[in-house]
């Protein structure tokens, strides 16, 4: 009877998945919400299979993945991933991961798929991982991406053409898989000719000089778009993410690259300010929907993000730093983080009330980010502090509670936590609060999540 640990943060996929493994596949089915739990569960009992959902809130399922295989840990694992997820999916199969299992709709075919990959993995353990399973993987992965993509080996070949390529290209998957000398080029630019894809080790200047223009690379992952000539001679106006793809040994084995028609957007985001029905205008600068396209996607939001962390990091010029980041905020609202420092720079300089709304902002779009949360609790505790406000430092004593639920061994949180109580007259709990960030630094288990501003500069 195959042993098998069940990692999911929602307790009644938990109980499904058991009932299906224990009765129809002959296994002995432990279960835990916590990943941090499971780390111990490891530690003291070897297991057949894990099957690990990638987003669980202590440490993320990919961590988690990177934890076991750092330790020498070789325990097959089944990860549970969405649909459009396929990039999150290839980074833990880099990582050692052993088969993807897509969450659906029906439960009954997908926990009988879930038992043929446990059997499996319980096969493959003692033989290793083949270059070619590798590859069988990697289709695996791209068939439930909503993205056209194409995945090539490390000679050239592509080993991948899924349904959504087939529909861009207009190349049916046996018509292409096996093929190499850049032939997947030619749908694109009418000619074989180097893609993102074969760009992957390229310096920047390599690849601008294959007229790509880079969005962001990062952690392995190139983005960059680039106008291109399709074989009826039309243009067309392509974005294109790339990033190579490892064996569980780290043997580098291909790469992989999605690929995106934005002709349209883009022609939409060309017409003139009077074609467009809304516009922005700030500091005497007409900022149009269009304008704001074309930042986007030639990554101007992230530059200014970068100029900023410069100004604020490193240099202390804080109203420098808040109109980078303005800048990027006007060209893509959306980015929480690049709320967070704004919030940052206006709390150094003493802005408070400026400082919280930018924190509330951040927290709209990330509600359980520990960073965020902490950094707005930092303020609202001064506010209510020099104001002797008591529904400022209820909102405080709420923040920091937020805080301390996601992250129990964050002792900041709890001291500051403590702080509030005290201010407005609840000693008991006060001391206790202080108590708890006693004891976290007593055992040593002090942990802060913090981004590294200096990797992002």
């Amino acid at each position: 009877m195959l042993s098998v640990l069940v990692v999911d943060d929602e307790t009644d996929m938990l109980d499904l998945i058991r009932h299906f493994l224990e009765r129809f596949g002959d296994m002995k089915v432990e279960t835990t919400s916590s990943t941090k739990d499971a780390l111990t569960m490891v530690s003291k009992k070897e297991y057949d299979a894990i099957v690990l959902d990638c987003y669980m809130p202590e440490i993320t399922g990919l961590n988690f993945l990177k934890i076991l295989r750092a330790k020498g840990d070789t325990t097959p694992i089944i990860m549970f991933t969405g649909v459009g997820r396929e990039h999150a999916a290839i980074e833990a199969l880099n990582n050692g991961a052993d088969f993807f299992l897509q969450k659906g709709d029906d439960p009954r075919t997908q926990f009988r798929e879930l038992v043929h990959m446990i059997q499996q993995a319980r096969d493959r353990r003692s033989v290793g991982r083949s270059l070619g399973t590798s590859q069988r993987i990697i289709s695996d992965v791209m068939s439930f991406s909503p993205d056209p993509m194409v995945a090539i080996d490390r000679e050239g070949k592509v080993v991948g053409w899924n349904n959504a390529m087939e529909e861009l290209s207009g190349v049916l998957s046996e018509m292409m898989v096996g093929k190499n000398d850049h032939e997947y080029a030619v749908p694109f630019f009418g000619r074989k000719v180097p893609m993102l894809i074969d760009l992957i080790f390229a310096s920047d200047e390599e690849i601008a000089a294959s007229n790509y223009n880079i969005v962001s690379k990062e952690k392995g992952m190139v983005i960059a778009w680039i106008r291109a000539m399709r074989p009826d001679k039309k243009e067309w106006t392509l974005w294109m993410r790339a990033m190579p793809l490892y064996d569980g040994k780290g043997t580098f084995i291909g790469a992989v690259s999605s690929v995106r028609d934005i002709t349209d957007l883009v022609a939409v985001a060309l017409k003139t300010p009077s074609e467009q029905s809304a516009s922005l205008t700030q500091k005497g600068e007409t900022i149009t929907p269009q304008r704001s396209f074309i930042d986007r996607i030639t990554g101007k939001a992230k530059a200014a993000y970068r100029q900023g962390v410069r100004y604020y990091y490193r240099e202390t010029k804080y109203d420098e730093a808040i109109r980078c980041f303005d800048r990027a905020i006007e060209i893509d609202p959306n980015l929480a983080h690049v709320w967070n420092d704004r919030g940052l720079c206006f709390k150094e300089m003493g802005k408070f009330e400026e400082a919280q709304k930018s924190f509330e902002r951040a927290l709209e779009l990330a509600p359980k980010d520990e960073e965020y949360l902490y950094d707005l609790g930092e303020v609202l505790e001064t506010i209510g502090v020099l104001r002797r406000e008591g529904k400022i430092l209820a909102y405080a004593i709420r923040t920091f509670a937020s805080v301390t639920e996601i992250n129990p061994n964050n002792a900041n949180a709890w001291n500051h936590l403590g702080v509030c109580l005290k201010e407005v007259g609840k000693e008991e709990e006060s001391r206790n609060a202080f108590e708890r960030a006693r004891n976290v630094i007593r055992a040593n288990k002090d942990r802060t999540f913090m981004r590294k501003r200096e990797s992002v500069i």
